[in-house]
């Protein structure tokens, strides 16, 4: 089998066990305009904040939206976060902007959604453990009893909630229960279920979905075999948030290999199970350091 990556890794992962405790972050939406950048700095210069990456992007120079991701360094900033809040809720309405006010020391607190494939759901709570991640697992929540065991292991609680399409709107509000107030993000780490609109509506943090780049063409069950029968030379992987049409959400991050009519369905399917655990944690570690803003219906990650 010949497989081979078509591009490097990308930069920007980081350490985020060697996070100071003193960075926070600032991420910034709106319409462009003159003044923005300099009254950013400016507030962060007049709070003894000094500036140590900055990020911005603009769709046009008139009638555009602006995007900004700064962080900076600010002595005592778990303290003095408090005294910060006013200020950028001022700053906000002054510019007609989106704020966004994080230290980047404070993890995300992440609940896994995952069926019966275990690629993606061992691999986050490996990099979780290992703290490649800025996150903390919660809860891991499933409608197959399979994989508890495996959990068990890391330590993290495990939630069975069968789901059928009789008792799907009850297994969606027993789902909610368990998450409301208790986690930032969502991660569908091969969760092989579709959620509602109404679940979306009302879990009221972001939810990442992970699936391989074959669809719409290769869609339901056997996706790998459907690609080997038709020749297919290059396999995938997407991330995205999820949203009510199904697998079309704004991207976060793709991935592909070229592989060769040598390799079998089973050497695809392996492959293929490869590029997801890379992208998904990816897009879990772009999200969780504020790399992600989005446009509407596209992304734009600095």
């Amino acid at each position: 089998m010949t497989i081979t990556s078509q591009r490097p890794s990308p930069p920007g992962l980081g350490d985020p066990a060697a996070a100071a405790q003193d960075i926070g972050r600032l991420v910034v939406s709106c319409e462009d305009r003159p003044g923005i950048v300099a009254n950013i700095s400016s507030f962060l210069f007049r709070n003894g904040a000094n500036i140590v990456q900055s990020d911005q992007y603009s769709t046009g120079p008139t009638g555009g939206r602006f995007f900004l991701r700064v962080e900076f360094h600010l002595p005592r900033l778990a303290e003095r976060r408090e005294r910060l809040e006013p200020g950028v809720a001022e700053l906000a309405a002054r510019l007609g902007a989106q704020i966004h006010l994080r230290a980047a020391a404070t993890p995300t607190r992440v609940a896994l959604f995952v069926s019966r494939q275990d690629h993606c759901l061992l691999d986050v709570l490996w990099r979780a453990r290992r703290r490649e991640l800025p996150i903390d697992v919660v809860r891991v929540v499933s409608n197959h009893p399979d994989l508890e065991p495996d959990v068990a292991s890391f330590g993290v609680p495990f939630s069975h909630v069968p789901v059928t399409a009789a008792t799907k709107a009850e297994a969606e509000r027993h789902q909610l229960d368990l998450l409301r107030g208790r986690v930032d993000l969502v991660v569908l780490a091969r969760y092989m279920q579709i959620l509602s609109g109404d679940f979306l509506a009302r879990v009221g943090v972001p939810v990442i979905n992970i699936h391989h780049s074959f669809l719409p063409a290769f869609a339901g069950a056997r996706p790998y075999e459907q690609a080997k029968l038709r020749g297919v030379k290059l396999i995938g992987a997407t991330a995205h948030y999820a949203t009510e049409d199904l697998d079309e959400g704004p991207i976060i991050e793709q991935d592909v290999l070229r592989v060769s009519h040598r390799a079998s369905a089973a050497d695809l399917t392996r492959a293929g199970a490869d590029i997801e655990r890379t992208v998904l944690s990816r897009a879990i570690a772009w999200h969780c350091a504020d790399r992600v803003l989005l446009d509407g219906r596209t992304t734009i990650v600095f």
